[in-house]
């Protein structure tokens, strides 16, 4: 056995994340003389959160970044005198592995690459490099084995994942053997415990169970694998660390198997469920290896052993689940039978959920921040978004594809009709998009009067069609980005004209004045079901194209007479970039898509006048008379954006956000 090694400054990769932040942790506390170095880009399924216990350690620092930018990892391998690497960072849900394969190849070889590269050229200085594999590289196991996978067992992955790891860890021999980089790979099996993003079985199972919701088992969940509880993991990193040979590969491994409808069942068991009831079997995914067994004779030999027994370890991780049910926010889409993740940047950035972020750039040594950004930028990333937009000919379509095209996102317009599922399944075959946006449906010709004469049409288009895409989305992992109305509410006691009092999200539609309405809230309210559908209520758009007859002011600039009601309105020009972004961020949930405050008619047309036509005059008439006519009575209320604006702080207020889009761009001099 070779002498213990002590390393001094450590860079850990991907410690936002789920293993590695276990590890950082303990290191940071277990050896205080030991610098860490965290290097994390914040991916979808990481959390700075994660490192809490080590936020405020002298021996820790933060630094965001990506392993695939080479000017950042040199810069910190020199001025951090990084001695030791532990490299966890990399893509590893399988499922998104098969619709996202590129970016499998991006993080997990290229990564790799700019990492084992940087230590070549610092010549010397990086004294171990620790590559974290997994045990998927063998690929399936004989269900009859008796014996495991050993170290020099022959690579046979399966899938992009593993093929992926699979390259990573040639390049780690490679580089081993051509410019004798101290390296050591660890193949591990599964993983579970507190933290861990719940795209993955076990914190799937559990905050399904949670939540009252049926488990999904893919095939007939005879599948078999092997876990471990996290900490235990740790602790085989520590001694890997400490006690591992250069040059050499170690399995961290456990004999007890289980199969999926065994950990299901185990699951249901802890919440008292019936698991007749609780379990449902849906399709496989491709090629899903029936086993992965490892031999982990060697790892014992260094004196490490699994610690932590199925029932304990399920139980605390249940436990941790149960007290922080937020931890990852919304995680809906993860929950779904076969979820497809976006591979985000910029994911849960925040130590204590606070909105001030606590990253800093520029920072002096002197300081006691172990936050860090470093000044040095490296080229932007970009996400490979592609969008597919029902709703073309429609005015918030239109818009929709030009702000695509200014912000360089792919693009294509749905060709099928939202009542044609076929049709539907066919867009997303041949678009292949990472989002889905609705902005079709009936509003009425000229106005929503058409819909008293026409229900059929209405609830085809409003109802059928709408749901019948947002089933289409989920059975394909996609986000549906759905442009709802807020006019399904009108004041009434609880929220009466002028108060301030807006409707909130959760409140109850009250507004049954006009078959259009009632189609909307209808289909709302079954949305609910879909968990894969962000619903954003807008009311009485507005743009800075004031010759579109659909624009709010056009209208009522043209009326003979008009209402003189405070309402909730929706700028276009202001938060249709941000439904993008809403997308970009998976938000899901009903959100009421308005300004904040509220602006009456008369309050629109004085601006109209003192910024468009100082000659421009109009009359009032009640809604008395407004009544006799229309068809359909028109829906009047304040919605509560608050939440919207929660997430967007720079959201304008309406009247602020009119002046600023609409009128100081068309204002005549």
């Amino acid at each position: 056995m070779a002498s213990p090694y002590t390393p001094k400054n450590i860079l850990i990769t991907g410690a936002a994340g789920f293993i590695a932040s276990h590890v950082a942790n303990r290191l940071i506390r277990t050896y205080p003389h030991y610098k860490v170095v965290v290097l994390d880009k914040l991916d979808y399924c990481s959390n700075l959160k994660n490192l809490n216990p080590s936020k405020n350690s002298p021996n820790f620092k933060f630094v965001k970044g990506d392993i695939a930018s080479a000017d950042l990892v040199n810069h910190l391998l020199v001025t951090e005198r990084i001695d030791t690497i532990m490299h966890f960072a990399a893509q590893t849900h399988v499922d998104n592995s098969f619709g996202n394969s590129f970016e499998f190849t991006k993080n997990n070889i290229y990564g790799t690459h700019v990492l084992l590269e940087a230590c070549k050229v610092t010549a010397g200085q990086v004294k171990r490099f620790i590559h974290v594999s997994t045990d998927e590289v063998y690929g399936e196991t004989d269900e009859d084995a008796l014996v495991g996978n050993h170290e020099a067992s022959q690579l046979l992955p399966t899938n992009p994942y593993s093929a992926t790891k699979a390259g990573a860890e040639m390049l780690v021999m490679a580089y081993g053997r051509s410019y004798g980089l101290p390296v050591i790979t660890t193949r591990g099996n599964n993983v579970y415990g507190p933290n861990q993003f719940p795209e993955k079985l076990i914190p799937k199972f559990i905050l399904l169970a949670m939540r009252g919701k049926v488990l999904p088992i893919h095939g007939d969940g005879s599948n078999v694998r092997s876990y471990l509880y996290c900490e235990d993991v740790a602790e085989a990193f520590e001694v890997i660390l400490h006690k591992g040979e250069v040059g050499h590969v170690y399995n961290i491994g456990t004999k007890k198997e289980r199969r999926v409808n065994d950990v299901a069942r185990d699951v249901c068991k802890l919440f008292g469920v019936d698991p007749e009831k609780s379990i449902k079997f849906v399709e496989n995914r491709p090629f899903n290896d029936q086993r992965y067994f490892l031999d982990d004779e060697k790892l014992k030999k260094l004196g490490w052993s699994e610690r932590t027994t199925w029932e304990e370890g399920l139980r605390k991780t249940k436990e941790w689940y149960t007290q922080n049910p937020e931890w990852w926010g919304d995680v809906s889409g993860a929950l779904l039978p076969h979820p497809r993740m976006l591979m985000m940047p910029g994911g849960r950035g925040h130590f204590d959920g606070s909105e001030e972020s606590s990253l800093v750039t520029d920072e002096k040594p002197s300081q006691r921040n172990h936050m860090v950004v470093p000044s040095l930028r490296s080229a932007p990333q970009k996400l490979s978004l592609k969008f597919l937009i029902y709703g073309k000919t429609g005015w918030i379509g239109g818009l929709l594809g030009k702000i695509c095209e200014k912000q360089g996102i792919a693009y294509e317009y749905g060709k099928g009709r939202l009542e044609d599922r076929a049709s539907l399944l066919q867009d997303v075959v041949s678009v292949k998009p990472t989002h889905v946006f609705n902005s079709a449906g009936v509003t009425g010709r000229p106005n929503v009067d058409w819909c008293e004469s026409h229900k059929t049409e209405t609830i085809r288009a409003n109802v059928a069609g709408t749901l019948t895409l947002a089933d289409v989305c989920r059975e394909n992992g996609l986000l549906m980005m759905n442009f709802a109305t807020g006019c399904i509410f009108e004041y009434d006691e609880n929220h009466p004209e002028g108060s301030g009092v807006g409707f909130k999200e959760e409140d109850t539609p009250n507004f049954t004045g006009s078959f259009y309405s009632k189609t909307k809230a209808m289909v709302e309210e079954l949305l609910k079901e879909f968990d894969n559908v962000c619903t954003l209520r807008v009311r009485m758009p507005i743009s800075s194209d004031l010759n579109n007859p659909r624009n709010f002011i056009t209208k009522i600039s043209r009326y003979n007479k008009v209402v003189n009601i405070p309402n909730s309105m929706t700028v276009l020009d202001e938060l249709l970039p941000i439904s993008i972004e809403m997308a970009k961020r998976n938000l899901r949930g009903i959100w009421n898509f308005t300004n904040p405050g509220v602006v009456s008619h008369n309050e629109i047309l004085e601006m109209y006048r003192d910024y468009i036509n100082p000659e421009f005059k109009w009359a009032n008439f009640t809604l008395e008379e407004q009544a006799k006519v229309i068809v359909a009575p028109r829906s009047n209320n304040e919605m509560d954006a608050s939440k919207l604006k929660k997430e967007f702080p720079e959201l304008l207020s309406i009247k602020e956000s009119l002046i600023k889009y609409a009128f100081e761009p068309n204002k005549k001099t």
